[in-house]
């Protein structure tokens, strides 16, 4: 089973390094780009068959470790 997650600063958090994409994109002729954000993708391989426990677990794992509950938000996709 595997388990995708994806991981985003919150609306209204700067964005330093989507900024820095947007800009480098505008200065390449890519004028129709108003705003980047930037995140990560976390992929997982995970033993077990219950989808329903492996997203729980997956997300208390989100909530400890892989996200920041204060300035980032995710999603979980279990496969």
């Amino acid at each position: 089973m595997k388990a995708r997650i994806h991981v985003f600063l919150k609306p209204g958090v700067l964005d330093p390094q989507g900024a820095a994409v947007a800009g480098a994109l505008k200065t390449m002729g890519y004028d129709e780009v108003t705003e980047a954000r930037q995140g990560k993708l976390i992929e997982l391989e995970l033993s077990g068959t219950d989808a329903a426990q492996a997203e729980t677990r997956v997300k208390e794992m989100c909530d400890k470790l892989l996200a920041n509950p204060v300035i980032e938000n995710f999603t979980v996709e279990i496969e």
